[in-house]
């Protein structure tokens, strides 16, 4: 069977940057979809997105659809007529689902049956509905029209180019007749540019100062960027979603470096670095110690004969963007920050839970009673958490919000605060997502953790629980938050205390009864998730969740612990065996004797497994009591064989009440040294 390249290129204005990666992404997924459905086979794909254009490129696709046969099985013969062989409604449904006349189906057979061979059609024939269905389920929110069309778009449509090896496709989508023209740069070739053959398209286009292909765009000024840093004796800063979008926006990158007034680098830069990557796109540059250098680099779309001018022009747009960040730091620092503190009295937190000053009180308050119980100081937690919130009614945070925190930290230090407690007011609202930074101070950690408890405690209270994918608090953050503070920085804290304390800071406002247990149940089953990122089985999480250890740092020990004795040999066996005593414990309903007398023991192998149980239990006591869970467990598994043996020679249920009772009390004793890391009854 005979293959050709195909090619589809849709002009349009320019299309949303943000979005350009993912329609192209989706334009390829439909044509792909729609070529698997028609059967036709093709060796390779390729997308290539610019500002005005989405194309794909299909090579060595069939030119003829394959012939192929329908064979559709109806209902049993018996089903279908009745005692007088006439058709039933399911005979007759059958056929009416095919799309025949009943006389047309195989009626032979122990079931109706339908066989049709459908001749396959041209390639070119079907190209026109696989695109115009590829572009039709595009995610666009919101299509437009434009001038009197009916059609929708996510932008107005321009040209259409579709070619099957040298033959135009004939037809129209959104509004355009397909040609083999397509248009180069807007500047620099503005009129249009043949397409000579589809595998000719990206050559043809950047003799027409277009290059189509969305990686080597990002390859491009990824490197030219790079080396102008260089230069520049800096680090160019490039998020990946600003060189993403800074791809989406030209067809000719043409990187340049700019300046700006090194007055302006007494404002803290990250204001200044916000505002240039978010309004401008440019690219920031940092010297070796990290301080922003006055200059950037921004990516023009054009290939000046007077780069000058680009460059004048690029500067002359930043100056008052950063004219801006100067006046709002100068005017903030004229008046002490807690001051700030006053505006935020009539800054609603939440309804039912009072002002954002009110949260600050409440967030002061829990931070020092965490502070000394993770290793910190109560004071500066204290005054750590009444500044957390005053930066939020600075002019700064007011023109750049994502300067909250950020700015209270520079505000603070200018008040002569300690250096904790000024750090502590940016590292309140980490991590700021799922493997974001930690604080790394105590009083940030402590803040950190008081200002998320605060919230859970509050919106919990109030009975707001967060619902399906319904997360408005973002509890469910920072319920993880918390449990990452504690666990990556092996902090200890008795969550139960700290989630009890909150609960009393509220007073009136919240509904107290069973409050604590809800936050905490919410925040520990956030590990079960963890957990299942890092490959522990659930087992392992439930066994521990089921002694309820009141600090995440224990619980996550206990954890690893029994992740690690699930390795050994015993393992297997010691988990049925707790399974087993935990279920003659529960029958047994009150008939356990106080202590262990071993003048009841009737079998020697009761006397070896006594001994064994307080040898081990004299061994684990101090390795409990350092939290040594590992190494508890390994000592416990010695107890295999002696266990194993008991179980094997001995009757538990003795007829005599006092030796069964006794026996009930020696299982008691080896359950209970494994109940000391982990209820491993469930993980059998």
């Amino acid at each position: 069977m005979s293959a050709q390249d195909f090619l589809v290129e849709l002009g349009t204005e320019e299309l949303p940057p943000k979005a350009l990666n993912t329609l192209a992404d989706a334009f390829l997924a439909g044509i792909e979809k729609g070529l698997h459905a028609a059967g036709l086979n093709f060796e390779t794909k390729h997308v290539y997105a610019a500002p005005r254009r989405l194309a794909v490129l299909i090579t060595a696709l069939e030119t003829q659809q394959p012939d192929r046969s329908i064979n559709l099985d109806g209902p049993p013969r018996q089903a279908a007529f009745d005692a007088d062989g006439n058709p039933t409604q399911a005979a007759l449904g059958f056929a009416k689902k095919c799309g025949v006349d009943l006389s047309e189906i195989d009626q032979s057979g122990p079931k109706l049956r339908y066989s049709q061979s459908i001749k396959g059609k041209p390639t070119a024939s079907l190209l026109p509905t696989i695109v115009e269905d590829s572009l039709n389920d595009l995610p666009i929110p919101k299509r437009m029209r434009w001038a009197a069309r009916k059609e929708e778009f996510v932008r107005p449509t321009q040209w259409l180019v579709m070619l099957l090896g040298d033959q135009v496709i004939d037809c129209t989508i959104l509004a355009q007749k397909a040609g083999r023209d397509s248009r180069g740069h807007r500047f620099h070739h503005p009129q249009s540019v043949r397409i000579t053959a589809p595998a000719n398209y990206l050559a043809d286009l950047r003799a027409a100062y277009v290059l189509a292909d969305a990686n080597e765009r990002r390859e491009l000024i990824s490197k030219r960027t790079e080396e102008l840093a260089t230069l520049q004796e800096g680090t160019a800063i490039v998020p990946a979603n600003l060189l993403d979008e800074v791809t989406a926006l030209v067809e000719w990158p043409v990187p340049l470096v700019c300046s700006f007034e090194e007055r302006f680098l007494e404002v803290p830069q990250e204001a200044l670095i916000t505002t240039m990557q978010d309004n401008q796109k440019y690219f920031c540059l940092l010297d070796a110690e990290g301080k922003l250098l006055p200059r950037f680099i921004t990516v023009a779309n054009i290939e000046s004969k007077d780069p000058q001018q680009i460059v004048a022009g690029n500067e002359k747009v930043v100056r008052p963007r950063l004219t801006d960040a100067e006046f709002f730091f100068k005017q903030d620092k004229k008046q002490p920050l807690e001051s700030f503190n006053e505006r935020l009295r009539n800054v609603v937190f939440q309804e039912k839970l009072g002002s954002v000053y009110d949260k600050a009180e409440r967030v002061s308050k829990l931070a020092a009673y965490i502070a000394p119980r993770i290793g910190g100081d109560a004071q500066r937690a204290a005054r750590a958490g009444i500044l957390s919130k005053c930066d939020l009614s600075t002019e700064m945070v007011g023109e750049f919000p994502e300067m909250q925190g950020v700015a209270g930290y520079y505000y603070a230090l200018n008040d002569g605060e300690p250096q904790d407690v000024a750090l502590a007011l940016n590292e309140q609202y980490m991590p700021r997502g799922a493997g974001a930074e930690l604080p790394t101070t105590l009083t940030g950690a402590a803040v950190a953790i008081a200002d998320k408890l605060d919230t859970l405690v509050g919106i919990f209270g109030i009975g707001m629980l967060p619902t399906g994918s319904k997360d408005p608090y973002a509890l469910r953050r920072a319920a993880l938050g918390v449990l990452r503070i504690l666990i990556d920085k092996q902090l200890d804290l008795d969550l139960n205390d700290a989630v009890a304390f909150a609960v009393n800071a509220f007073g009136s406002k919240v509904k107290a009864a069973g409050l604590a247990d809800a936050v905490l149940e919410f925040i520990f089953d956030r590990l079960r998730a963890r957990y299942e990122d890092e490959g522990v089985d659930v087992a392992t999480y439930l066994s521990v969740r089921a002694l309820k250890p009141g600090s995440a740092l224990d619980f996550d020990q206990r954890v690893q612990a029994v992740q690690a004795f699930r390795k050994l040999p015993e393992a297997a066996a010691l988990a049925a065996v707790n399974k087993r005593v935990s279920n003659l414990l529960g029958k047994a309903e009150g008939n356990i004797a106080a202590t262990v007398e071993a003048k009841y023991f009737d079998n020697a192998n009761e006397f070896s497994l006594y001994s064994a149980i307080q040898q081990a239990d004299q061994a684990v006591q101090p390795m409990a009591a350092a939290r040594q869970y590992s190494e508890t467990l390994a000592r416990l598994a010695a107890l295999r064989e002696p266990v194993d043996a008991f179980f094997e020679a001995v009757m538990v249920n003795a007829e005599d009440a006092k030796v069964r009772a006794n026996r009930y009390a020696l299982l008691a004793r080896l359950r209970g040294l494994f109940l000391g890391v982990a209820d491993i009854s469930l993980l059998g």
